[in-house]
């Protein structure tokens, strides 16, 4: 399925927003949001995606 993630076109395999996280092999606390949606982390295995979708994944920063 195609997706758009953080901006870019990807082919991915996943159907779920929390099978993309593990494909991406993204790990630790992230923040979440398809099509402009915030999605919590409770939610992202009953997240289903669509072609097209517009996933964000965000990590917190740290620093001063």
């Amino acid at each position: 399925m195609k997706i758009v993630l953080n901006g870019d076109p990807l082919e991915v395999a996943a159907l779920t927003l929390s099978d993309l996280l593990q494909e991406r092999e993204v790990s630790g606390r992230v923040a979440t949001a398809v099509n402009e949606e915030f999605v919590p982390a409770s939610l992202r295995g009953s997240c289903h995606l669509k072609d097209g979708d517009r996933i964000e994944v965000v990590a917190p920063m740290q620093g001063g």
